[in-house]
């Protein structure tokens, strides 16, 4: 998220323009020490600008110290009271472990005008990590109806409407997403999810391998392929699924037989070595 133009009122001199200049050149470009050391020389000469108050607990963000990213970004709300920099400060909280401030602070965020559409998505995610549905869906529905063209937004309520057991209407908003995105891995194994939930096999096979295209080696994607095309009695190629996930560290192995096994069109063995051989393809 790129930070806006810069204005020539933001500062009271040429010296502290140029440092706030080459501090969001610094955020923008990935380099967040760069930023904080011109952030925080803009602020030793003026403590309350709110723009360099943002960029420096940004740069904190993007060094993983979220702690440290409260107290300007607070300062910066405070001063600016700009529902992006809210935002900013909420997921600050939300990694430093305060979700309760950071639920408060979001649902401020969404009633702020001009809305900043990742509020919606951020409260949606805390919403939906603790379980509470119904309110999730109602928010990433509304910062959908905001920013129609963010596939974040209909990916996180496509999932939101799967864990409370509504595929149908998931299958819709991962639909949307698509039509934004039609490459995004996580659009094309969400609407896979909610095809096999719904008993269209064929569908969901075709999306988990379309998924499997931007991310040949995902463990959860091999897996559900492969549950796929049993399910359509393509028994070899659903088998060799399941021997690609297995390859790796041995939690990967065991839990692809574990899953193989647990399958109504599954396999299963009585000795060990039996299913070792079954798993690297050689006839037993």
């Amino acid at each position: 998220m790129t930070l806006g133009p810069l204005h020539p009122s933001t500062t009271g001199n040429a010296a502290g323009a140029d440092a706030l200049r080459s501090a969001i050149l610094a955020l923008n470009s990935q380099r967040p020490q760069d930023a904080q050391r011109f952030a925080e020389q803009v602020l030793r000469s003026d403590p309350r600008h709110v723009t360099a108050l943002h960029v420096l607990g940004r740069a904190l963000l993007m060094q993983d110290r979220a702690a440290d990213a409260v107290e300007p970004l607070e300062a910066a709300v405070r001063a600016g009271h700009d529902a992006e920099i809210e935002t900013q400060l909420a997921i600050a909280l939300v990694r430093a472990g305060r979700n309760a401030e950071a639920l408060s602070r979001l649902k401020r965020a969404i009633k702020r005008k001009p809305p900043d559409p990742a509020a919606f998505h951020t409260l949606g995610f805390l919403l939906l990590s603790t379980r509470r549905f119904d309110e999730a869906i109602e928010v990433l529905r509304r910062g959908r109806d905001i920013a129609p063209m963010m596939p974040e937004m209909s990916i996180q309520l496509g999932y939101a409407l799967m864990q409370s057991g509504n595929p149908a209407e998931a299958k819709s908003a991962f639909g949307q997403a698509l039509a934004v995105s039609p490459a995004s891995p996580d659009a094309l194994f969400g609407i896979a999810q909610a095809h096999y939930e719904l008993g269209e096999m064929q569908a969901a096979a075709e999306h988990f391998r379309r998924s499997l295209r931007s991310r040949p080696d995902d463990y959860n994607a091999l897996l559900c392929l492969g549950h796929c095309l049993l399910a359509l009695g393509e028994r070899e190629a659903g088998y060799d699924c399941f021997r690609a996930a297995a390859r790796g560290d041995k939690r990967r192995y065991g839990r692809a037989l574990s899953s193989l096994a647990a399958s109504g069109r599954g396999r299963a063995w009585l000795r060990p070595s039996a299913a070792a051989r079954f798993m690297r393809g050689e006839k037993i």
